[in-house]
């Protein structure tokens, strides 16, 4: 079991990374988010993966930035919650038909967005 969860980890941190490397290009995806959650399933799987990510040249810093405590990217943020309410909205309004259901996806969203709003924002330098 220990090695199944270890594979979902890393496939689940890789479809992340691809989706994090678009965000860099596509301004609709977020970049910074996408490349946290790479790093936190790559570090609960694989220390050679979690090792190639954080010293890569072009992605790596994203997220030494915001292990360090420097922050997140306001583009980031922006984007972010912009993806967040235009993927949850679409749910609640045309795919769940339960009230509680779309009450409860409006609640989660909200705890993310003032999640991700509530993040240091990163200073351009």
């Amino acid at each position: 079991m220990k090695q199944v969860k270890k594979i979902l980890l890393i496939v689940g941190g890789s479809i992340s990374l691809v989706l994090g490397i678009l965000g860099i290009i596509l301004p609709l995806l977020p970049t910074t988010p996408m490349l946290l959650l790479t790093a936190a399933c790559y570090v609960r799987s694989s220390d050679k993966l979690y090792q190639w990510l954080i010293t890569n040249k072009y992605v790596g810093l994203y997220i030494r930035n915001y292990q360090a405590g420097k922050g997140i990217p306001l583009r980031a943020k922006v984007s972010g919650v912009l993806v967040l309410w235009i993927s949850m909205g679409y749910t609640i309004l045309f795919v769940v038909p339960l009230v509680t259901v779309k009450v409860l996806l409006a609640l989660i969203a909200a705890y993310f967005t003032w999640f991700i709003l509530k993040q240091k924002t990163l200073e351009r330098s």
